[in-house]
């Protein structure tokens, strides 16, 4: 039911490809700067190795390093700048105080500094508790205020994109929480992200982002209506993308410009 998630491109050991990651990003950014993007990665992980040797990671079995190359796949495919990439890619390693902002600075420029410490205020919002036994007017008024604290922080559209992207890596890797932080996180994406996605037109994360809460926060209907998709995501979506291809092709016939999308 949900998105097939781009795998990172591995060693045989295990390590992330870079190289081919880098590469695989250029080809769909053909201006972006390899050499600082890869400055970025390597800060990330050097900084996440560090963290191991004095027993400071983020939480077991995450990584703030694989976390930043997932969102900037995510934020890659909505066309984000590389000042947004660059920010995405190190975002977490700063959330996890294993870089400073100060030394973001430093590194790449005020502007990549300024998206870093948005997304850190956005953070605030998953603060905001939404009680479950308030009646159904003060639940609807707990949830406009958060939307409204998110709304007036955000002075730049990238900045809700990083979080946007952040949230779906979080929802993604919520399998191995305990059930009262998926049910919690489940329902903050649902409640405030996934409307936030939908606010901003973009329909793929809105849709990943519901699939995945849905999963958590009614695990009886998820299943009953997984059960019912008795194809496979990937024949679907095959079937989707051959369609999408034969309207193409007749549109380019009678020199019509569209830009199509599906959902499996």
């Amino acid at each position: 039911m949900v998105k097939v998630r781009k795998e990172q491109p591995l060693h045989v050991d295990g390590r992330v490809n870079l190289a081919l990651w880098l590469t695989q990003l250029q080809e769909k950014n053909p201006g972006f700067d390899l050499k600082r993007l890869e400055l970025a990665c390597d800060l990330s992980e050097k900084a996440e190795e560090r963290a191991a040797l004095t027993n400071t990671l983020w939480a077991s079995g995450r990584s703030s390093y694989r976390t930043g190359l997932d969102m900037a796949d995510i934020l890659s495919e909505l066309r984000m700048d590389e000042d947004g990439i660059v920010a995405a890619i190190i975002y977490r390693a700063v959330r996890e105080n294993q870089i400073t902002l100060n030394h973001v600075r430093k590194q790449f420029g005020d502007n990549v500094a300024t998206l870093v410490e948005g997304v850190l205020r956005m953070a605030a919002i998953s603060n905001i508790r939404i009680s479950d036994e308030s009646v159904l007017g003060e639940h609807k008024d707990q949830l406009e205020q958060a939307k409204r604290l998110l709304v007036a922080i955000v002075d730049d559209v990238r900045v809700a994109l990083i979080k946007l992207a952040e949230r779906t890596c979080a929802v993604r890797e919520i399998g191995r929480d305990k059930p009262e932080r998926q049910v919690r996180l489940a329902r903050e994406v649902m409640d405030i992200y996934a409307p936030l996605a939908h606010r901003l037109g973009i329909g793929q994360i809105k849709w990943e982002l519901e699939d995945l809460a849905f999963r958590y926060t009614e695990p009886l209907a998820y299943k009953r209506i997984a059960s019912l998709l008795d194809e496979k995501r990937t024949d679907r979506q095959n079937y989707i993308d051959r369609v999408m291809a034969t309207l193409n092709d007749k549109l380019a016939m009678i020199n019509v410009d569209a830009e199509l999308d599906g959902r499996a």
